[in-house]
């Protein structure tokens, strides 16, 4: 069986999410679990988002090694972690449990000339809010709105003259994704909250 089955068939059996196996040339074995998600049903208050903890990578850790040495999956270090701030998005229920969130999104290729305006037509790397959009014709998409205001620096004060930067937004679908992953903003506030200051990837 390949490691890969290996690792999601066993962290699924202990109820948790596969969301990366990394192996590195160092013998690193680097596997990344979090909790299972559900979709909020309409008209039912969702619970509070649960984070991985110690104790859910030791367990996961524990039973990796034992199916690991039985299927005889050579490797020198095994860790499991918690996906981090930075958590990759990798599939269509990734998406849709981040919406609304601030992702960062490394495209294959250019945006090119049919998006030209105030957007380079080489850029491939956006910072922004995740959205949920749907077509004339009902088809699901996802889009990223941003805006590229420069970021003030702590005590500048901005000039009230100075027009605000338009806000942007580009749709995308997920072939067309190289890469994306939450934007890792530390807050004390939590994820999303409101008035955190926004950066943009050139």
């Amino acid at each position: 069986m390949a490691l890969k089955e290996i690792v999601e068939q066993t962290v699924a059996g202990l109820g948790y999410d596969l969301v990366e196996t990394e192996r590195s040339a160092a013998g690193l074995l680097r596997i990344t679990i979090d909790h299972p998600w559900t979709a909020p049903v309409e008209g039912v208050v969702s619970g509070v988002e649960q984070f991985v903890t110690v104790e859910d990578c030791e367990k996961v850790t524990r039973q990796l090694l034992f199916a690991l040495e039985v299927d005889g999956i050579e490797y020198k270090r095994l860790e499991v972690s918690s996906p981090g701030i930075d958590r990759p998005l990798r599939h269509e229920k990734d998406f849709e449990r981040f919406v609304g969130q601030e992702i960062d999104v490394n495209l294959k290729a250019p945006i090119g000339a049919a998006a030209a305006g105030q957007v380079s037509p080489t850029r491939k790397k956006f910072r922004g809010t995740l959205e949920r959009t749907l077509s004339e014709a009902g088809v699901a998409g996802w889009q990223i709105v941003w805006s590229d205001a420069p970021v003030g620096k702590p005590g500048q004060k901005i000039s009230k003259k100075r027009l605000p930067a338009p806000v942007q937004a580009l749709g995308f679908t997920l072939d067309e994704i190289r890469e994306a992953r939450l934007a890792p903003i530390v807050s004390f506030k939590g994820r999303g909250a409101k008035g955190d200051a926004e950066t943009n990837l050139d």
